[in-house]
């Protein structure tokens, strides 16, 4: 029922997904009817030309013979003239004008056939490469030569994108521009790089903007993926999940909102209990509260923050527990709810990418297939007419059945892909015999007998032929399960010879030992490769013995998993470059400081200083000032993307955010929360890269497995729901419940099954359970004692419970029982669903008792473990932590009976008795 109850979800998705079809089918109608407008526009000009010629033979005709007037409205138009609409009919008219349109419409024409031609669309793409290496090669301490170029060749390179974008609005028109969502974005970009580029010019504002913008142009290099499909639509499937995206933000936003200032009343102004050090993940402000809120919930470091907030409310050994409450909260809510809602619209991203690629290969294998048809049809036809002309004299009259033989080819003109018989036949040979069903069996859960590989055609090691008798030998011993099994135990015992070796004494006796057997497990290993080699003379490129069944079905998604995963990796190594450049533009240089922290540059870090070591005067260290780097710097791109990618593993992000916000400038040391608004720069890096494209891969790799199990059922008719409903029909089975006909067995059968017995044995368990929960360190021997006598208590209670379920329900009772033919209306399925699933009338025995319950047999083991431990630790009290241990199981154990009893009872009686 679980999974019928997913069926409204995958026909929200089913429907998502028909929108997202719909709007690019759309989409390239649009395209299509522009297309179409434009070669109706490429006519006008011709047209127009024969107006004129036609005006030119007809001006000695009157007026009416030559235009249309509309008679409603002569009178007022000649008594009332507008002077402006005549003086532009006028102009409109004239000889001027009309080769003023006719040239703008030449014009257009060939700027828009040049803007749609491949020459063009790559020097575009050349353009934005030469943009790519321009801002690349910017790093710290560059020579001012290279300084000089980069900006000229951005002001070039500004000035070549805005021709571009005024070449495309002229040719195509604004409304069919602004049409397209890269078109949109490049007029932002260049509209932006413009103002920003004359307001430095003008030296209203600093350098830094402009150089933000540069690097946002690097997203225009996503234009390559209109020569690449599966990447397009992979980008179009992030592009329409925009809208999931930024609701699931908003609520990420307010949820961090909102426990921010939770944590400013319940911590602000309390993390400076520790005055040797200053705390820099605090709740003392709102912004610094966002960043620890957003800190928690990526997991880094987030348990040091939460024994800061125990420590300011006094510690564990206090009331300062309670608090810790706040952070589990926050933590469970925000990283194992919300970020999880990250990898599930990626998830559906991934898989309506994949749709539109399986759409669009199908629908192009459909156009090969109709192209592949129109010409074997047409060669048909010639055929046919050649022979039927040399048959037949030039006088001869085509007959009525003859001409309807001929449309009756015309009729289908798209015929279905035929398969030869022959072809066919041997497929099937090929494939296993599986009994006939209303679905495939899984491989797993067919229980075929393993087809022996026959001895192929050639010859081996070119002297045995396939019928030598070494040769059938050989294979006849290597097909044998002895010899399998045989091979497998050499190859344990040599993956413990491995695993027993000492690396560090290398010539040491148990080595040599061990050398000797390496010697004889190689001979081994070599003779059975010899052997298979005879019997298969291409085992070395045969696949079947490189992995089993189920082995070899998952290291072929893994496979396929990362042949496909190019795409993603694109994507996210192009988002990944670009946020390396912006942080170049913005950290480049700034991550320099002195070990003395009271020295702000190179000049003045010079020389040795003193340092109190935690804090004591009394015991001075002198060290020496050293101007370094940080370890993870902005200074280049190569290192900026080092540096990102450790933050997108979520280790150590959080130190190399508070130095970005230190960051004073180039060659100056840092400044204590001097840049708190570049955070912004980690947190959107975070979000894009870390929470969204980082679950990308995982949804991949969930889909691709997803996709290579769906491939067993491939020739299926049925769906997904359908397959289950079926499994759930083939694993059914009858509920037995074993009843005593002893009359004081029964006694304690009904007493043990009663509902005021499992309530009394729950009260227990969970006073067992607070038994050992109240026990901690430092505890008197009083104390210690109490707790010794309730757990022997305990472990009495526990036995006597095993003791009435043993006399209630004996430890095993064997019954035969019959399976019966069972009839669709009792498996409420359609009877083609259920006629192949009958199941035949045959003899079964099976046991019944306390011991045929697993959690009984545990509850028993653990009971006797429990009464041993109980022994020894009165003999020596060392045994009584394992007895504790034992204590603990019992609690697990009963909890988890008691759970599967009720379920059990849930059921309706009715239920249980139609399948008892």
């Amino acid at each position: 029922m679980r999974e019928f109850s997913k069926e409204r979800e995958k026909a929200k998705a089913r429907g998502d997904f028909q929108k997202l079809r719909e709007k690019q089918q759309l989409e390239e109608d649009l395209k299509g009817y522009l297309d179409w407008i434009t070669q109706a526009e490429d006519i006008d000009p011709e047209n127009d030309e024969e107006v004129d010629e036609e005006g030119k033979r007809n001006t000695s005709m009157p007026t009416s013979e030559t235009e249309s007037v509309n008679t409603e409205n002569v009178s007022g138009e000649g008594e009332n003239p507008a002077c402006c609409g005549s003086l532009c009919q006028t102009i409109s008219k004239s000889k001027f004008s009309r080769r003023w349109r006719r040239w703008n419409r030449f014009n257009r024409r060939k700027c828009r056939a040049a803007v749609k031609s491949v020459t063009f669309y790559w020097l575009v793409i050349v353009l934005v490469f030469l943009n790519t290496l321009t801002i690349s090669s910017e790093h710290y301490n560059q020579p001012d030569w290279l300084t000089q170029i980069q900006d000229i060749a951005n002001k070039v390179l500004l000035a070549l994108f805005t021709c571009e974008m005024l070449v495309k609005m002229y040719s195509l028109g604004l409304q069919a521009y602004f049409v397209s969502l890269f078109n949109r974005f490049d007029c932002f970009v260049v509209c932006g790089g413009i103002v920003e580029t004359i307001l430095v010019e003008l030296e209203i504002m600093s350098p830094l903007g402009i150089s933000v913008f540069r690097c946002v142009r690097l997203l225009r290099i996503f234009k390559v993926t209109r020569h690449w499909a599966s990447l397009s639509n992979l980008v179009a499937s992030l592009l329409n999940s925009m809208k999931s995206i930024a609701s699931l933000l908003l609520l990420l936003f307010l949820f961090i909102i909102i426990f921010s200032l939770l944590g400013m009343q319940l911590f602000g102004g309390k993390f400076n209990f520790d005055e040797t050090q200053t705390k820099r993940s605090t709740f003392d402000n709102f912004p610094q509260a966002l960043l620890t809120v957003f800190q928690i919930l990526t997991g880094e470091d987030w348990n040091a923050v939460m024994y800061d907030g125990i420590m300011a409310y006094g510690g564990p050994s206090s009331s300062g527990m309670i608090v810790c409450i706040y952070f589990i909260i926050l933590f469970i809510c925000g990283n194992y709810i919300l970020l999880n809602v990250f990898l599930a619209i990626a998830v559906d991203n991934l898989a309506d990418a994949e749709s539109l690629n399986t759409a669009q290969k199908e629908e192009a294998e459909e156009k090969e297939r109709k192209k592949n048809a129109r010409k074997e049809s047409l060669e048909n036809k010639k055929s046919e007419k050649s022979e039927g002309d040399q048959k037949k004299p030039k006088d001869s009259k085509v007959t009525i059945a003859e001409y309807g033989e001929g449309d009756d080819e015309d009729k289908d003109p798209y015929p279905p892909c035929d398969v030869p018989v022959g072809e066919d036949e041997e497929d099937e040979e090929d494939e296993p015999e599986v009994p006939a069903g209303p679905r495939p069996r899984r491989i797993s859960e067919l229980n075929m007998k393993e087809k022996i590989t026959p001895i192929p055609e050639g010859s081996a090691f070119f002297i045995f032929s396939s019928t030598n008798p070494i040769r059938v030998g050989c294979h006849r011993l290597i097909n044998h399960h002895i010899f399998t099994n045989l091979i497998l135990v050499f190859i344990m015992l040599s993956s413990v010879s491995l695993a027993a070796e000492d690396p560090i004494r290398s010539h040491s006796f148990r080595n040599n030992i061990l050398g000797y057997f390496d010697y004889a497990f190689t001979a081994i290993f070599t003779v059975e490769i010899l052997l298979k080699i005879l019997g298969y003379a291409d085992y070395v490129f045969t696949s079947m013995f490189t992995f089993e069944i189920i082995l070899k079905h998952v290291v072929q998604c893994v496979f396929v998993a990362i042949r496909t995963i190019g795409n993603i990796m694109i994507v996210t190594t192009l988002l990944q470059f670009m946020f390396a450049c912006i942080g170049v533009q913005l950290f480049k240089g700034k991550f320099y400081r002195c070990t003395d922290e009271a020295k702000q540059n190179p000049e003045e870090c010079r020389g040795i200083y003193i340092v109190y070591k935690d804090g004591d005067v009394d015991n001075p260290m002198v060290k020496e000032r050293v101007w370094q780097n940080s370890d993870f710097n902005f200074d280049n791109v190569l290192s900026a993307m080092m540096a990102l990618f450790t933050v997108s593993t979520f280790e150590g992000w959080p130190a190399l955010l508070y130095k970005a916000i230190d960051s004073n400038g180039e060659n100056v040391g840092p400044v204590y929360n001097y840049r708190v608004e570049i955070s912004i720069f980690f947190i959107i890096y975070i979000i894009i890269i870390a929470f969204f494209m980082m679950n990308i891969f995982v949804g991949f790799v969930i889909v691709t497995f997803q996709e290579q199990g769906e491939q067993e059922y491939k020739n299926c008719e049925l769906d997904k729901n359908q397959r289950q409903c079926v499994e759930y029909a083939l694993k059914a089975r009858p509920l037995r419940r074993y009843i005593p006909k002893n009359p004081y067995q029964y006694k304690f059968w009904y007493v043990v099954n009663s509902t005021g017995f499992e309530y009394i044995m729950f009260v227990l368990i969970m006073l067992n359970t607070l038994c050992l929960a109240m026990q901690h360190y430092g505890q008197s021997k009083l104390f210690n004692d109490a707790m010794d006598i309730m757990n022997m208590v305990f472990t009495g209670v526990f036995t006597v419970e095993m003791v009435l379920k043993l006399i209630a329900f004996k430890p095993k009772v064997s019954f035969r029982y019959d399976l019966i033919r069972s009839s669709p209306q009792e498996l409420s399925i359609t009877y083609s669903l259920t006629k192949h699933l009958l199941i035949f009338v045959r003899k079964k025995e099976r046991w019944l008792g306390y011991f045929s319950d697993a959690w009984n047999t545990f509850d028993s083991l653990i009971v006797i473990g429990s009464i041993v431990d109980v022994v020894l630790s009165e003999a020596d009290h060392y045994f009584t932590d394992a007895w504790n241990t034992f204590d603990a199981l019992i609690v697990v154990g009963s909890v988890v009976d008691i759970a599967i009893t009720e379920v059990n009872k849930s059921f309706d009686a009715d239920f249980q008795l139609k399948y008892l």
